[in-house]
């Protein structure tokens, strides 16, 4: 069995940032290069954990992923 994720460094981690597609803000918890393929062919997304003021957590892509002013 192959892993299905890796944990990736940002620059941005544990500061506050806000989600570009959806003008969300939050804290970014994480950023996980992540096999989202429930197939044999894996598709890989790098994809951003981020903490919003209601304590829960929701993902977008890292590109995604700008401080918050």
């Amino acid at each position: 069995m192959t892993e299905r994720y890796e944990y990736l460094p940002h620059h941005l981690l544990r500061h506050r940032v806000r989600d570009g597609a959806s003008g969300t803000e939050g804290v970014l918890m994480a950023v996980i290069n992540e096999n989202v393929s429930d197939s044999d062919h894996p598709h890989w997304t790098e994809l951003a954990y981020i903490r919003a003021a209601s304590d829960r957590e929701f993902t977008t892509e890292a590109s995604n992923v700008e401080p918050a002013e």
